[in-house]
C-alpha cells in the first residue's frame, strides 16, 4: 500500500490515500447554496451555540435541508471550516483518519509535525490520535470541523477514536455531525454536561411562513394560510417542499397545483423510493408497504399484517435512521404523511387487491386490542359493513352516532355503507342514523327489522350472550329516541324498563365506558315525560343526566336535559332559574367544541321566552333566529310546540294579533295530547282575543284547560275579569291558588288580577297593596310583561307613591334627582335596567383585567362569538358602547 510512514522526521503533504488513490477534494469542499436557498435566521442563530459546545449534532431525515443549513451556516464564519463529506467507500479507520487529517490541512489548519498520515487504510496508531488531540488542544481558536453524511460511518472503531480525540482536543475542537441516524458516541454525556448542541427534525421543518418564502424564490407565491396545507401535508420537509415548488413550475396552474398538491403525482415520489424505500431490505419494504394503510402501527400490528414476527427490530432500525417512520411513544408509530402517501400508491400498483385484505386484518387486530375507532375506519376500508356496524353496536357504542366528538365523523363513515349488506347490526345502525334525521318512519322500518332479526337468532345454550344483550340495548335505546320523536310517553316508557333490565346483562365495563347510551336514553325519556305534563317525573329523569360523567361523550344529552329543565322551570313560571339553566345547556356542547346542530337547541327558545316576559322583544327576536338559523337537528314535540308558542307571544307583544291565532290552530303531530302545550296555545288564543277586545271568547277558550295548568287558569281569571265576571275570576284564582305552587310569571299576573277586581270594586287600598306585592315579586326577575298586559288601570298607580320608588329604574323611568330636570351634561348615567348574568359578570371582570377577546374565551372556554355575544349583552345593559366605558360604568355602580 502507498502512504506516507507516520514515524516520518517531517510529514509532506500526501497526494494520495493509503490506498494510493488521489484524495477526492469535492469530499473537502462545502456545498454551494442553490440560487433558491432560504436562509433561516432561527437555525442560523442555534447553530451559532455550535462554537460554545464541543459537539453538535444535526440529525434529520433524508432531504430535511441539514448539509445545507451547516454549509450557509460555516460560510458565513470568519475563519475557515474543516469540511469532510464521509463516504461508504472508506474502508477502515486509517482511511477515515487519512481524509479527516487531510481535510484540515485543506481548510488550512496547521498540523504538529509529529502528525502523518496513517500508511494503513484499515488501521490507525494510537499515538497518532494522541498527538492529535495533544496539538487541538494548544490552540487559541478551536478548530471547527463538519463530518457530513455521518451515518454513513457504522464503525464502532472509529466512532470511539473520534471520541477521544474529541475529548482530549478539550476547547481546541468544535465536531459537527451531520447525520440521518444517532451516531455512536456517548451522546448522553455530552447531554448532561451540558456540552451538546442539538438540531433535530422538528426544528428543520418549515414553518408556514418559510414555506411561502421559499416557494416565493421559486417565483410562485402562495398566501402564508394556503401554505399552511401544503406544510402540513410535507410536515415542513424541505425536500418535499423543494421538489414541490419545481414541479409546480412546470404546471399550467401553479397555484392550484400547490393548493392539491398529491406526493405520489411529483418528483418527491421518485426521491424517497429512490432514498430511503429501495435503501431497505426486501423483508422491510414488505413491511413499509403494508403498514401504509394504517394511521400508527405497533409491532404487533405490524406483524399481523406481514404475517411475520420482524417488526419490532425493524421499525427500531427504521427510526434510528430517520427513514420517515416517527416514533409516537408506548412503542407505536407513524409514517412520514408524504411517505405514507408514496408507500400506499406504490402499494397498489405492486399488489393491486391487497389493500382491502389489509384493512380488514389491521380491522380485527385492533378490534381485539380494544381500539374501537380505528377499527371501525378499517372495517368500512375494507368494504366490511358488517364487521363494521357490529363492533359499533357490540361495544355498545351506537349512541356515539348522536352523541360526543366522533359523531359527524361516524356519521360520514356509514353513509358509505349501502342497502347490501343486511344483518341486525347494520339494520341498527341504519334506524339510528335516519332517526338523528328525525325520519321516524325509515327509521322504524329498519328498528323493526332488526328486532325480528334479533328474535329469530338462537342464543347457544348456557351462553348470557353479552352481544345479544348489547344489540337489544342498543334497540331500546332506538325505541325511547323513536317514542320521543312520536310524542308516545308510555313506548319511552317500555324502552326504559327494557333497558334496565338488559342492562344486567352488558358487561359492566361497557357501560362504564359508554356513559353516553344511558345518558341518551333518560332523555328521550325525560322529554317524553315533559310531554306528557309529568314535570316532576321529567325532572328526576332529566336531572339524573345532568349530573352524569362522561366528559363530551354526555355534553349533548346534558344540554338537552338542562334545557328541558329549563322549560319546566318557565312552565312552572320561575323565570331565573330557567334563564340559568338554559344558559348552562348552551355552554355544556361549546366547552367540547362539539357540533352546534346535535341537539334542539331548546335552550335559546327557553331564553327568548324568557326575553319576551321582561319586553326585551329584540333579544327575544335574535334568540329565535339563532334558534331557526342553527338548523337543529332534533325535531321532537317538546321542540315544535315551544317554538310555536314562544313565537306567538313574541308576536303578541309586538302587537300582532292575527297570527299567533293562526298559529294556535296548527296542532302539533304526536300520539299523546301534550296537556301543557295544548293549554298554552290556548292561552295564547286566549290573550289574542282578549287584545282584541272579544274577552267572552278568551274565556271560553280556557274553560276546558284542567286547572292544574295554572298558567291557563290564571289566564283564564284575567279574561272572566275581562269580561266582567269578578266573582268568578276570584273564584277561579282561588281554586288553583297559584301562590303556593308557582314562580312569579304566574303569581305577579295572579296579583294583578286581585288588584284589578279591588281596583273595579273601589277597594283602592287592597288594589294597591296587591299592585306593591307583584312589584316586589317581579323586580328581581325584571318581569315587565304583566304589567304592560294589565291595562290603563294600572298607570295611575304606578305613578302613586310608595309604587313609584318600586318601580322606577327597571319598569319605569326613576325621577331625577334634587327633585328637577338637570341639563343633559348633569343627567347620572343610565340604570342599569337589567340585571347582568353571571356568565356576563364573569366576561366584564376579565375586561377589566384588559384580556383581549381572544383571552377571554380561552380562559372560559367558550368560543371568540359567545365572548362578543356577552359583550353585546353588557354594553346594552350599561348603556355604554365601549369597552372602557363599559369598565368605568360597572366601577360605578359596584359592579366590580
Amino acid at each position: 500500500m502507498a502512504g506516507v510512514e507516520e514515524n516520518g522526521p517531517e510529514p509532506a503533504t500526501p497526494r494520495a490515500d493509503p490506498q494510493g488513490d488521489p484524495f477526492l477534494r469535492t469530499r473537502f469542499a462545502v456545498p454551494t447554496r442553490p440560487a433558491t436557498f432560504l436562509r433561516r435566521e432561527r437555525l442560523v442563530r442555534h447553530l451559532d451555540q455550535a462554537l460554545l459546545t464541543p459537539l453538535t449534532m444535526v440529525n434529520g431525515a433524508a432531504g430535511a435541508g441539514k448539509t445545507l443549513l451547516v454549509a450557509d451556516w460555516a460560510a458565513g464564519r470568519d475563519r475557515s471550516v474543516a469540511w469532510l463529506t464521509t463516504d461508504v467507500a472508506d474502508q477502515g479507520c486509517g482511511m477515515f483518519w487519512a481524509y479527516l487529517l487531510q481535510a484540515l490541512r485543506a481548510s488550512g489548519v496547521p498540523l504538529p509535525a509529529d502528525v502523518s498520515f496513517p500508511a494503513d487504510a484499515s488501521r490507525v496508531d494510537h499515538t497518532l490520535l494522541a498527538r492529535l488531540a495533544a496539538g487541538l488542544s494548544a490552540r487559541d481558536l478551536p478548530v471547527i470541523v463538519v463530518l457530513d453524511e455521518y451515518d454513513r460511518v457504522t464503525d464502532p472503531e472509529i466512532a470511539e477514536q473520534l471520541e477521544f480525540v474529541l475529548h482530549h482536543a478539550g476547547r481546541g475542537m468544535r465536531l459537527i455531525l451531520v447525520t440521518r441516524t444517532e451516531p455512536l458516541l456517548p451522546l448522553h454525556r455530552y447531554r448532561a454536561a451540558g456540552d451538546m448542541t442539538e438540531i433535530r427534525d422538528a426544528e428543520l421543518a418549515f414553518t408556514p411562513a418559510e414555506a411561502a418564502a421559499l416557494l416565493e424564490l421559486h417565483g410562485l407565491r402562495l398566501p402564508v394560510h394556503a401554505a399552511r396545507g401544503l406544510v402540513e401535508r410535507t410536515r415542513g420537509w424541505a425536500a418535499g417542499l423543494r421538489l414541490c415548488a419545481l414541479a409546480a413550475q412546470e404546471s399550467p396552474d401553479p397555484e392550484m397545483y400547490l393548493k392539491e398538491f398529491e406526493a405520489d403525482r411529483t418528483t418527491v415520489a421518485d426521491f424517497l423510493l429512490a432514498e430511503v424505500l429501495k435503501r431497505q431490505t426486501p423483508e422491510t419494504q414488505d413491511l413499509l408497504l403494508r403498514v401504509s394503510v394504517l394511521e400508527r402501527f405497533c409491532p404487533e400490528l405490524a406483524n399481523a399484517l406481514t404475517e411475520r414476527t420482524d417488526a419490532e427490530s425493524i421499525l427500531a432500525g427504521l427510526h434510528r435512521e430517520n427513514a420517515f417512520v416517527e416514533y409516537l411513544g408506548h412503542a407505536w408509530y407513524r409514517l412520514h404523511p408524504l411517505f405514507g402517501e408514496i408507500l400506499h400508491a406504490h402499494l397498489r400498483v405492486r399488489s393491486p387487491g391487497l389493500e382491502p385484505e389489509l384493512h380488514r386484518q389491521a380491522a380485527q387486530w385492533l378490534r381485539r386490542s380494544g381500539s374501537l375507532a380505528e377499527s371501525l375506519g378499517h372495517g368500512a376500508a375494507a368494504g366490511d359493513w358488517e364487521f363494521t356496524a357490529g363492533a359499533l353496536v357490540d361495544d355498545l357504542a351506537i349512541g356515539q352516532l348522536f352523541a360526543g366528538l366522533r359523531s359527524d365523523d361516524l356519521a360520514e363513515l356509514f353513509s358509505r355503507m349501502g342497502p347490501e349488506t343486511t344483518s341486525p347490526a347494520t339494520d341498527l345502525v341504519r334506524a339510528a342514523r335516519e332517526l338523528s334525521r328525525c325520519d321516524l318512519d325509515r327509521g322504524l322500518t329498519h328498528l323493526q327489522h332488526a328486532e325480528q332479526s334479533l328474535a329469530g337468532e338462537q342464543m347457544p345454550a348456557g351462553d348470557d350472550s353479552p352481544g345479544m344483550a348489547a344489540a337489544q340495548l342498543s334497540c331500546a335505546l332506538l325505541e325511547a329516541l323513536a317514542a320521543r320523536l312520536a310524542g308516545s310517553p308510555g313506548r319511552a316508557e317500555m324502552a326504559a324498563e327494557a333497558a334496565e333490565k338488559l342492562q344486567e346483562q352488558v358487561p359492566t365495563h361497557l357501560l362504564e365506558e359508554h356513559p353516553e347510551l344511558t345518558a341518551l336514553l333518560l332523555t328521550h325519556l325525560g322529554s317524553t315525560r315533559l310531554w306528557a305534563g309529568r314535570f316532576e317525573d321529567a325532572r328526576a329523569a332529566l336531572t339524573t343526566v345532568v349530573g352524569c360523567s362522561g366528559g363530551a361523550s354526555t355534553a349533548l344529552p346534558r344540554e338537552e336535559s338542562l334545557g328541558h329543565l329549563a322549560l319546566i322551570d318557565y312552565l312552572n313560571g320561575w323565570l331565573g332559574r330557567a334563564e340559568r339553566k338554559a344558559l348552562a345547556a348552551m355552554t355544556e356542547t361549546e366547552r367540547f367544541s362539539l357540533p352546534q346542530a346535535s341537539g334542539s337547541g331548546i335552550g335559546l327558545l327557553v331564553l327568548a321566552a324568557v326575553a319576551v316576559e321582561r319586553n326585551e322583544l329584540a333579544q327575544a327576536q335574535a334568540l329565535l333566529d339563532a334558534a331557526a338559523d342553527s338548523h337543529r337537528v332534533m325535531r321532537d314535540p317538546v321542540m315544535e310546540a315551544w317554538r310555536a308558542i314562544a313565537t306567538a307571544r313574541l308576536l303578541l307583544a309586538r302587537g300582532n294579533t292575527q297570527a299567533p291565532l293562526e298559529a294556535a290552530e296548527s296542532a302539533v303531530a304526536a300520539d299523546v295530547v301534550s296537556p301543557w302545550a295544548e293549554g298554552h296555545m290556548a292561552l295564547v288564543a286566549s290573550t289574542a282575543h282578549l287584545a282584541e277586545g272579544r274577552p267572552e271568547t278568551a274565556a271560553e277558550l280556557l274553560q276546558a284547560v284542567r286547572d292544574d295548568q295554572v298558567a291557563c287558569a290564571v289566564g283564564a281569571a284575567r279574561a272572566q275579569l275581562a269580561a266582567g265576571k269578578p266573582v268568578a275570576a276570584i273564584d277561579l284564582l282561588d281554586r288553583v291558588h297559584p301562590e303556593g305552587r308557582t314562580g312569579p310569571a304566574v303569581t305577579v299576573r295572579a296579583s294583578l288580577v286581585r288588584a284589578q277586581a279591588a281596583d273595579e270594586a273601589g277597594d283602592s287600598a287592597t288594589s294597591r297593596r296587591l299592585v306593591a306585592q307583584a312589584l316586589h315579586e317581579a323586580r328581581p326577575e325584571r318581569l315587565r310583561r304583566p304589567f304592560l298586559e294589565a291595562g290603563p288601570w294600572i298607570r295611575p298607580l304606578l305613578g302613586m307613591a310608595p309604587l313609584r320608588g318600586l318601580a322606577a329604574g327597571w319598569l319605569t323611568p326613576g325621577p331625577p334627582p334634587h327633585g328637577g330636570p338637570l341639563r343633559p351634561e348633569d343627567q347620572p348615567p343610565a340604570p342599569v335596567v337589567e340585571e347582568l348574568s353571571e356568565r356576563e359578570r364573569d366576561v366584564l371582570q376579565r375586561l377589566a383585567q384588559m384580556m383581549s377577546t381572544e383571552e377571554i374565551a380561552a380562559d372560559l372556554y367558550v368560543s371568540v362569538n359567545t365572548v362578543k355575544t356577552h359583550l353585546k349583552s353588557v354594553y346594552r345593559k350599561l348603556a355604554v358602547n365601549r369597552r372602557h366605558d363599559a369598565v368605568r360604568r360597572a366601577r360605578e355602580l359596584r359592579l366590580l
